[in-house]
């Protein structure tokens, strides 16, 4: 899956966190989670789910759909 990543900064910004403290949160490393935000890796979709979790939204809200 593809992370849009404005919108995932907006929700990031939104909760005030980091990517060290978004993942905390979410229990995916903060490699994986600077790398995800930076469009360096693709996310698989049990990590989105993490990350969404986290950051309150639905997954659809921060994922490019098509």
């Amino acid at each position: 899956m593809k992370v849009n990543l404005q919108k995932l900064q907006i929700a990031m910004a939104n909760q005030a966190f980091s990517s060290k403290e978004l993942s905390e949160k979410c229990g995916v490393s903060q490699v994986t989670i600077t790398r995800i935000t930076k469009g360096v890796q693709a996310a698989r979709p049990q990590t989105i789910g993490k990350i969404a979790k986290a950051l309150n939204v639905p997954v659809t809200e921060i994922i490019e759909t098509e």
